[in-house]
């Protein structure tokens, strides 16, 4: 596999796991903290990336840590929500919900 950069490792690791690998987009930052690796997918494939209780993510970002110590830098990423996230309404794994006039 050579030497992969860890933009390059995220962008691969990510294409293999999304749905839309071609809305996926990496960005690489320095300063004086390090190495931030900024993540931005389609928001249908958010829970591919983030997994069960963010286990995908946090694998992700073991992963990444890795791949920086062996080229000397500390690195951390930075999963961006799509637009709308955070606070939008999501589906009820139970379904939708009742009205208490609805019977």
């Amino acid at each position: 596999m050579g030497n992969v950069t860890d933009k390059e490792f995220v962008s691969m690791l990510v294409k293999s796991i999304v749905d839309n690998p071609d809305d996926v987009i990496v960005e690489r930052n320095v300063d004086e903290m390090g190495v931030l690796i900024t993540l931005q997918v389609n928001p249908e494939d958010m829970g591919y990336v983030i997994g069960k209780d963010g286990s995908t993510a946090k694998a992700i970002r073991t992963l990444l840590r890795i791949v920086g110590a062996r080229n000397n830098a500390r690195v951390n990423l930075k999963i961006l929500e799509p637009e709308g996230g955070g606070d939008a309404e999501r589906p009820s794994a139970f379904g939708p919900r009742m009205e208490e006039d609805e019977e």
